[in-house]
């Protein structure tokens, strides 16, 4: 690893995929303090970096300064993945650490319920997590959790969530937060709720929210809002021709025949 590190120390820019293969190269060599130390030293690090890190120290049996790593990865918004699970289950066991390894079970199996057609079971775990092992959840978990409300229907719920996570937690929403909403909130045919929603975000909403948006328009009949939804999306996305295929649809649905001239040559100007 010498020379690899005499070309990494002359590098006048190094982006995270060369401090992992720094990490990665120095921990298998068996100088897990050396990789250990560039790890402390890296700007910006990626869940490959904790994963890399975690792994290398519970290889060595150091479980303690594993676990310890696991929960700064935790406290600092990573979201753990199957490879962190892996690495960690298996030292929670060594040390003795049992409430700690079942809510890393937990937390594995709530991450993938969403989309398994088990968001009730996702809650529910969801809140074991947090009220029987007092763990803070994060922005991730936030997700999680909103995304099994979303796929189980529980309205309520992911608006007493979304709520809790700025009141309870001091947790203030991203836009993946505000994207569960409003897909909950338009799969629930509370359109205008949705709408107010995006009209009071703190951030632009991106193309995929006004997407959702639209979606929940149309199967609820909502034809102004989905026509505002449109327009935003071509603001969003000019070089996309469905956008002006929705709009001249509500257009013509509407008698708007001129309207639609107008916008074709715009969608032509663009697309020239």
């Amino acid at each position: 690893m010498g020379e690899a590190k005499r070309v990494f120390d002359q590098m006048s820019h190094r982006d995270v995929i060369v401090w992992n293969l720094m990490i990665r190269g120095f921990c298998r060599s068996g100088d897990l303090e050396t990789g250990l130390g560039l790890f402390r030293r890296m700007g910006e690090r990626s869940v490959i970096s904790w994963n890399t890190m975690i792994s290398c120290l519970a290889q060595s049996r150091r479980d303690k300064d594993a676990l310890g790593l696991f929960r700064e990865m935790w406290d600092q918004g990573y979201e753990p993945d199957e490879a962190t699970i892996v690495s960690i289950l298996p030292v929670c066991a060594r040390i003795g650490e049992v409430d700690i390894g079942k809510w890393v079970h937990t937390y594995a199996e709530s991450s993938g319920l969403a989309f398994n057609g088990k968001g009730e079971l996702g809650v529910e775990l969801f809140e074991e997590m947090t009220d029987h092992y007092r763990l803070s959840p994060n922005d991730s978990t936030f997700i999680g959790v909103l995304a099994c409300c979303v796929h189980a229907g529980l309205l309520q719920r992911g608006r007493d969530f979304f709520a809790s996570m700025v009141m309870d937690h001091h947790i203030q929403p991203k836009l993946e937060h505000y994207g569960c909403m409003i897909d909950l909130l338009g799969r629930s045919g509370c359109v205008k709720e949705a709408y107010e929603l995006i009209q009071t975000m703190p951030m632009k909403p991106n193309a995929a929210l006004w997407g959702a948006l639209l979606s929940a328009c149309r199967t609820n009949g909502h034809k102004e809002l989905a026509e505002n939804a449109v327009k935003e999306l071509i603001n969003l996305e000019p070089w996309n021709s469905g956008n002006y295929v929705l709009l001249s649809n509500i257009y013509a649905e509407r008698g708007l025949f001129a309207s639609i001239k107008m916008l074709q040559a715009r969608a032509d100007l663009v697309q020239a």
